[in-house]
This record gives structure tokens, sequence and C-alpha cells, in this order.
């Protein structure tokens, strides 16, 4: 059983992060303690651990370890104290991390379904959006041995991380990571049976490609994707029943044995340069063009959702000097930041979409402040505040005189 609360007015703040982080753990499956005596590393413990050494904002992984444990012995503190050491908490993660990590998962979409409500779903579709992303290693020799090199000669060891996103809530939804030169398409098949019923996605031109196009109609999903200049389209076939004007058919040339994908095109214009969309819900009044072009520009959360892992969760490059430990390391950054917004659009719904940079403020505040009493419910007062102002842009956002501009006139 976890600790009593201080007091029903005035809780620790390490209390209240303690009850916000459990309120996206399953009910079961994640024990406090352990019958084995010589295990330090239960698995709630371990959990807890690596989730709050992502939040952490120590400035190597050591640091950020030694204040995720200290915060963790206040959070527990009538039960065994966790191990002190970086490489046993390692240790224990690399062994158990698969299995925990489909536990967490599972609660968090069961969380996310529930939280979303009415917008889980727009007109009968479940929106995720899906797109990839290199993140860098450290350049150690186990790394460049394991990982490679995915683009320039001088480039570091990288993963491919490829994200389903859910739009209309800004969370995550599921994601696969493989070395920097692995394609995204296979990445993306790979996650096909963890796609909802009925699923809308929202792609760019990376993962147009007539087998992934094929298995996403033929398992029932919907998809709007950006045509790139490599996808030839063709028309007036004959295979449709209804053929219109945006009517067109990918059908490769190797794929002459096999029926053409018939597809809808919609041309749009962003301001600077026109956009081939396809998708495969044929009928306009089903799916108008309109409706088309606000789905894809929705699909720019995602980038947002980068951003946020990147910058700040401090993950453009990763610590972990070995391939596996980056794994991990990438794998808890996901769930952490999928976690924090959890927390977040608890408390303040999704009225207005949530921000990770104060998101995380408020859970570091706490961590700092772990032992302080806060007010009632202090802790979900700053998270319910951690939202994106609205306001209109006056002025361009880049600066008038950077300095390594060249802007100079001759």
């Amino acid at each position: 059983m976890e600790c009593s609360r201080t007091s029903t007015r005035f809780e620790a703040y390490q209390v209240q992060l303690r009850l916000a982080m459990r309120a996206g753990f399953p009910a079961i499956g994640l024990p406090l303690m352990s019958d084995d005596r010589r295990r330090r590393w239960t698995d709630r413990l371990l959990v807890m651990a690596a989730l709050l050494t992502v939040w952490h904002s120590g400035g190597t992984l050591r640091e950020a370890f030694a204040g995720a444990r200290e915060a963790l012995v206040g959070m527990y503190p009538t039960r065994r104290r966790p191990g002190r050491h970086l490489e046993g908490f390692l240790k224990a993660l690399r062994t158990r991390s698969g299995a925990l990590l489909k536990l967490l998962v599972d609660a968090l979409r069961r969380r996310t379904q529930r939280l979303t409500g009415g917008q889980w779903r727009w007109k009968g579709w479940v929106v995720l959006g899906v797109d990839g992303s290199r993140i860098n290693c450290p350049r150690s020799a186990a790394n460049e041995k394991a990982l490679g090199c995915a683009g320039k000669c001088k480039t570091a060891p990288q993963l491919l991380l490829v994200t389903l996103f859910h739009v209309f809530s800004g969370l995550p939804w599921g994601w696969r990571r493989d070395r920097g030169d692995a394609g995204e398409r296979g990445l993306l098949r790979a996650q096909l049976s963890d796609l909802p019923e009925n699923t809308l996605l929202l792609a760019d031109a990376g993962f147009t490609g007539y087998e992934l196009l094929g298995d996403l109609s033929a398992a029932g999903h919907a998809f709007v994707v950006r045509a790139g200049r490599n996808v030839r389209l063709l028309r007036k076939l004959g295979f449709a029943v209804r053929e219109r004007g945006s009517c067109v058919y990918v059908w490769p040339q190797e794929r002459r044995g096999q029926p053409p994908l018939v597809l809808r095109l919609v041309s749009l214009h962003d301001g600077r340069r026109g956009v081939a969309l396809l998708t495969n819900v044929l009928d306009e009044e089903t799916l108008s063009d309109a409706d088309v072009a606000a789905l894809y520009r929705r699909r720019w959360s995602i980038e947002v959702m980068y951003r946020s892992l990147k910058q700040t969760l401090g993950k453009r490059t990763l610590r972990g000097d070995t391939p596996r430990t980056a794994e991990i390391e990438l794998d808890w950054a996901m769930a952490g930041l999928w976690l924090l917004g959890l927390m977040t659009v608890r408390q303040a719904g999704l009225r207005r979409a949530w921000s990770p940079a104060r998101a995380l403020q408020a859970v570091r505040c706490a961590l700092r402040r772990a032992r302080h009493r806060g007010g009632a419910r202090r802790l979900a007062k700053m998270l319910r505040h951690a939202v994106y102002d609205h306001y209109r842009r006056l002025r361009p956002k880049a600066a008038r005189d950077w300095p390594h501009k060249k802007t100079e006139e001759l």
C-alpha cells in the first residue's frame, strides 16, 4: 500500500506528482512490492524512475537519475529504497523495459481514448498523423558500429523514430524506432496492427507506396497522403465504377499483375506552391476537398511534437553510449512525453492545446520542491494553466538583425 497523503489541504509536491503519474498507470501489472527481497527495483519504482529521469533537468544522465531517485525516495518513504547506482538502474531497465513499456502504452491508450471523449473520433474516423524524424546518438564506438551513418559521411549515429499521433488531442498513440538508415514505410507497416478501427491517417510524401497504401485500404482505414514528384498518377483506366475528374490510379509497372489503387486527387495551394493530396475516400460528400485541406494542415502538429521531444525534453542528442541504452532512452522519452500530455489534458481539457514546455516546467517545479508543502492541488493548478496562448502574431518571427544571416549588400 502506498504512503498516505500528508494532508487534505496541504500536500507535499512529491505526493501530488505521484498521484498525477499514477492516474496514467495500469490498474494492475505494476506492483510496488516484490516477493524477491533481493530485488530493489520493483516494476512500479522502475517505471517511475525512468519517467522522472526523462523529466529531470539534469545535464547528464547520471545527474538526472540521481535527482529522479531522490524524488522517488520521497514519494515512497516507507518502502525499501531503490538502488543508488545508475548502472544497476540501467541493467534492470534493459532486462524489463519491453514488457513494462507494453503495459504502460496499453494503459496510456485507454486513458487517451477516455480523456478525448467526443474528440476521439471525427465523422466516424480516428484521425491520426504519422511522420518520422531522426534522433542523434553519441559518437561512441558501439553506436557507430551498430547504428552506422544515415546521411552524410560525417553524420553522427542516429535512430529513426516513426510516430503515430492523435491530431485532435495532441497526444502520441504509438511509435517504432530503428537505426537511422531504416525506412519510414517499414516502421509504419509494423504499426498497422496498432491502428484503431476506422482510422484516417494523415501522412507526408515519404509514406506513398503501392503496398503500404494498399494494406491501409485492405484493413479498412482511410488516408490522406501528399503525393511527391516521384509518384506517377494515371487517369482514365476504367477500373473505377464512376470516373470523375479527380479520380487517379497508382499502378507501378512491377505491380501490373495486381489491380491498381483507385484514389482521389485533391489539389491545393499553400500560398507558395501547389500541393497534391491523395485519399482513398472517393465520395466527396463523405470527405470534401475542404475537409482534406483542413485535416492535412492539422498534420503539422506532429512536427510540434517532435520539436517538444528534441528541444523541450532535450532529446536532440541522446545520452546513451550503447545502442541498447540509446533505444531505451528514446522509448522512455516518448512515454514520458505521452504521460506528461495526459496529466495536462486531464486537468486543462481539450479546449486549448496543451503546452509541453509549461507542463514540464510544472513537473520540474514539483521535483525541485519535492518535500515542500503546496497549496491544495497546487500541481494540478499549474498543469491546468499549461496551455498555449492564442494570439495573433503582428510581426515576423525572424529576428531583424541576426548575426549569421547573409543579408549584407555587396
